[in-house]
């Protein structure tokens, strides 16, 4: 059978056995897969071949903040591509200086230049690199409850479980006690995770470390949320003892949580910050490291040993621009920290109603519900990197009521487009009320 390479209709059916015949996914048992074919995307909707719209409650990645199909953007993107489509890192263009210059102008503090990458995980990838020739150190701290990418550096640093199979990683990496433990419902005392993270900077040996890595908010892991005071302790540790603190801002960044940037809610300056996903809204990939102004001086007068063939690729940087630009016309981060309340009412409402919700979380529109057996004591609906029928049946559930979201372990994580109005919030949770019944049979029995 010959395979037209020339667009033309196909169905879901088609699209699938193609693509499992042919492509290799990531994450996956390839024989276990049963994708979703998505013909086209609007606003918060996908929809099928079929023309079956499907509700997109996790904006993808947590990355099309600002929504799907914007005219703006993709604009931007043919203009771009009609005018240079690419040239090698050494040389520059309007697009890159002007992409600079906004960055700067938005980014905490004195951080005002940024290495652009083509994801998160090349960001992480090269922020470790920073760290290393900046300092003159070696050792890298991150946490257990954390998620970095799956580069081999970046998959070092994650601390989850996907980090197993793809051990041995890269040497120098160092864990110190995450702000959450799995199977609690909250945070430990700030003071006692300040301390945790002081005891391995001792027993390690300050003079050996190069920085201190952490996701603002834990991200997929649960959307971990710093109690007040932690990231403000964490930054006056890594002053004390000469170590880079390096924020990865890659979900959390562009306007999820109501802010910019996740630190701006502590009011906190982290020498690096990773950030991709939302920099684009995933139109095209791009992602960056910024750095603060003498991190960047240092290397006036040293080399950097590093570089990718597709940094600063002029597209991609049109992409991040325009959309830049659709956050500052449409109000984005502000809505985004309205409509957070609007969310958390939401959550507040399902869990006075479902027995099965023993905690939820938000800020802005980066939230999540933690399904459990029982409250007190505080029992998960599935075990540590587990799964269970009931959230089998959840997730389900969800998927065949048209609403696509993530539910890893014993949540549902609830992070839609930054454009969605107060109706389609409803919408979505509308879904997630009923699919709770299910969960809570696993309490009620």
């Amino acid at each position: 059978m010959t395979v037209p390479t020339a667009a033309g209709p196909m169905s879901s059916q088609e699209i699938v056995r193609l693509s499992r015949a042919h492509t290799f996914f990531s994450w996956s048992v390839q024989g276990a897969l049963d994708p979703i074919a998505i013909d086209r995307a609007e606003g918060v909707y996908l929809y099928t071949p079929e023309g079956e719209r499907i509700l997109d409650f996790n904006s993808q990645l947590m990355s099309v903040n600002i929504g799907h199909g914007d005219r703006r953007v993709i604009d931007a993107i043919t203009a771009q591509a009609s005018r240079l489509q690419y040239v090698q890192p050494a040389f520059v263009t309007e697009i890159r200086a002007r992409l600079g210059a906004k960055l700067a102008e938005i980014l905490p503090g004195d951080m005002d230049k940024v290495f652009f990458t083509l994801g998160g995980a090349e960001a992480v990838e090269n922020a470790i690199r920073l760290a290393r020739l900046y300092t003159g150190r070696h050792k890298i701290l991150a946490r257990y409850r954390s998620y970095h990418g799956a580069t081999l550096g970046s998959m070092t640093l994650t601390g989850d479980p996907r980090r197993w199979a793809n051990e041995p990683g890269i040497v120098g990496v160092v864990r110190y006690p995450d702000t959450h433990r799995w199977g609690e419902k909250e945070p430990r005392p700030v003071a006692e995770s300040l301390q945790g993270l002081e005891d391995v900077i001792q027993y390690e040996g300050p003079h050996t470390i190069a920085a201190v890595f952490l996701e603002t908010i834990v991200g997929t892991n649960g959307i971990l949320i710093p109690p007040d005071g932690y990231l403000q302790g964490v930054r006056e540790i890594c002053d004390r003892n000469g170590i880079l603190m390096v924020a990865d801002e890659v979900m959390a960044g562009f306007g999820r949580t109501g802010r910019w940037f996740a630190v701006d809610h502590w009011g906190v300056v982290p020498d690096l910050m990773t950030m991709a996903k939302g920099l684009t809204s995933s139109y095209l990939p791009l992602g960056g490291v910024a750095m603060r102004h003498h991190i960047a001086e240092a290397f006036e007068s040293k080399m950097y040993h590093g570089g990718l063939t597709y940094s600063s690729h002029p597209v991609s940087l049109a992409a991040a621009l325009a959309t830049i630009g659709v956050y500052e016309e449409d109000g984005l981060i502000e809505r985004s920290a309205r409509l957070g309340e609007v969310m958390r009412g939401h959550h507040e409402a399902l869990a006075a109603k479902h027995p099965s919700v023993g905690a939820h979380r938000n800020l802005g529109l980066f939230g999540i519900l933690d399904l459990v057996r029982s409250r007190d004591p505080f029992v998960p609906l599935t075990g540590f990197n587990g799964t269970s029928d009931e959230m089998k049946a959840v997730a389900k559930f969800l998927r065949q009521n048209h609403l696509y979201t993530m539910t890893p372990n014993n949540s549902i994580h609830t992070n839609p487009p930054l454009c969605i109005t107060e109706e389609q919030l409803a919408e979505g949770f509308d879904v997630i009320d009923r699919a709770l019944a299910i969960a809570d049979e696993a309490v009620t029995g």
